[in-house]
Order: C-alpha cells, then structure tokens, then sequence
C-alpha cells in the first residue's frame, strides 16, 4: 500500500512505495487516482522510466494530447514534449523558460486539459521549482457577492499570457509559428467552473490564457480577471515544489494554476511532459467521486 505524506498544510502529497516502471495494479491505481482529486498534486520520488513507460503512467488518468509546440516532441513518442534548456551543437534540444507565469494547461482548448505530469531528467543546481496555486480554496474564500457576481460569467480564452505579449520576452507564452497559431481557436470556459469528477467549484484559469469575459466590455473583464488573478495567487495558497532527478510529479489542472520558475540558463535541466485531456466538454453533470480523506486530511 503506497504511503502518503502531505507536501503542504494546504495541498499536495508525497507518495512512497510505488514503481511506475512495474506498472500500476488497479487497486494501487485506485488509491492514487483518490489522492489525486483529494490533494491535488502527487509526487513520486527517484523513478526510473522509459518514455512508453512515462506514457503508460500518463494514460492512466486520461488521453494523452500533443502539445501544439511539436518540434520539442520526444522522437520516441509525440505525447512527451521536451522541456529542457540544453544545447547540442549550438541547437535547442528542448522547450526553454515554458509556463514562467501562472497558468492552466490547454484552457485555450475546448476539451481542456484533466492532468499534467512531468519526469525530471536532469534537475538544476538551483531553482527550476514548481509553484502551484489553489484554486479550489481561492473560490472558496471569496466573498459571496463575488461568487454571485462571477457565477454566470464566461471567459474567453485564447493561446498566450495576458500579461505578457512581448515575444522576445523570457515570461511570454511558448511561442509559435505561424502555422501552430492557425490551429488555436478562441475557446469559452465558466470562471467559476465546477470540477468536472468531483463537482467542487474553482475558480478556472484566471490568469494566464484567459482574455476577456463575454458579454463585457474589455477594461471591465481585464480588471475583474486582475483581481481574481491576484487574489487566486496569494501565499497562502501556494506551493512550491522542487525537482530531484527522477522524480515525477502530476497535478489537477481543474482545480490549480501553476507556474514554472526561472532558472540559469547556463544550469542544465530537463523534463518530460505529458498533459492528458478530460474524457468530456460537459462539466455541468460531473461524475462524482466520493472523497476518502476528510478535508485533505492524511
């Protein structure tokens, strides 16, 4: 039976005891897949995986879907993407400096994304950490005439940081060509969006790839998002997670924001990425899994 310690007062755990490369029985998978819509985030130390094993792990919680940046796909399977800012012969061999701002992953799509887990590689000397930001406890703690105010509200996403539009910038968005921004539609997701296994509302990627609300003048959305924006990353919602090599980590877009961190360019790193989607669009009638540990308790 895995072991299980928090990461966090608030969120996440570490779990012991558990190989990914003998694979998952489905009693362990069971008791993994009940921690991570409890916590969150689950990581798992000192692996040591293949890529068709990473994948195997990846698909255990939903589709596997390519990232659109595809010439940092791993070359043995396009579901990995390579994060890495490591050069060979003056070439990139990996996405550098992606996600430095807090975001969700694939909220610019209509089937957005359930979960994202990355294998550490090579793993800096400093820095190269996670944060992760609550977004169940941020929509909870909102005053009630804000939950009623953002309750109808819809917003429209697209590729990108709102922030930050610069594209030679070192906290813009992954940039694309000009073929990869073709085949990025303008999407709609709720705000106060229901989780779509547990029914618990979040507040839904308000920063990052979020743009506007329908229905709303540009200013007045853009200051609204701002708002939710920061009230959503306060300390205290916050955790930050360091990479050693080996060690595989996976979180619950639904219910997180998160942002990669800046590092020495010069101090190698490399990660794998897989990001699976939801099985459904439909978050309005969730199928809801009972949780087994009474307020995120252990």
């Amino acid at each position: 039976m895995p072991d299980m310690q928090p990461l966090s007062a608030g969120f996440g755990v570490e779990v012991a005891g558990v190989d990914l490369a003998r694979g998952l029985s489905p009693s362990t998978f069971a008791e993994l897949e009940r921690a991570f819509y409890d916590h969150q985030v689950l990581a798992l130390r000192a692996q040591e995986l293949t890529p068709p094993q990473f994948v195997a792990w990846a698909r255990r919680f939903g589709p596997p879907q390519p990232h659109v940046i595809d010439q940092f796909h791993h070359p043995e399977d396009p579901n990995i993407l390579i994060l890495s800012n490591v050069k060979r012969d003056g070439q990139p061999t990996g996405l550098q400096d992606a996600g430095t701002y807090f975001h969700t992953d694939y909220s610019y799509l209509q089937v957005p994304a359930r979960a994202t887990t990355l294998y550490s590689r090579v793993a800096p000397k400093v820095g190269g950490d996670t944060l992760f930001a609550n977004q169940q406890a941020a929509y909870d703690d909102l005053p009630d005439a804000m939950k009623r105010r953002i309750e109808p509200l819809v917003a429209i996403h697209h590729y990108g940081n709102r922030n930050d539009q610069d594209e030679g910038s070192r906290t813009v968005a992954s940039v694309l060509t000009d073929e990869q921004k073709a085949k990025m539609p303008v999407i709609t997701h709720r705000i106060a969006r229901p989780h779509p296994v547990t029914g618990r509302k979040s507040l839904y990627a308000v920063s990052g790839s979020s743009f506007g609300i329908v229905g709303m003048p540009d200013d007045e959305a853009r200051a609204l998002l701002d708002e939710l924006a920061a009230h959503a990353t306060q300390q205290k919602y916050l955790l930050r997670f360091r990479y050693g090599v080996g060690d595989v980590v996976i979180w619950d877009n639904a219910s997180l924001l998160h942002s990669a961190t800046l590092i020495d360019p010069s101090d190698a790193r490399t990660l794998w990425r897989i990001t699976v989607l939801e099985p459904s669009r439909d978050a309005a009638a969730p199928q809801l899994l009972a949780p087994t540990y009474a307020n995120g308790g252990m």
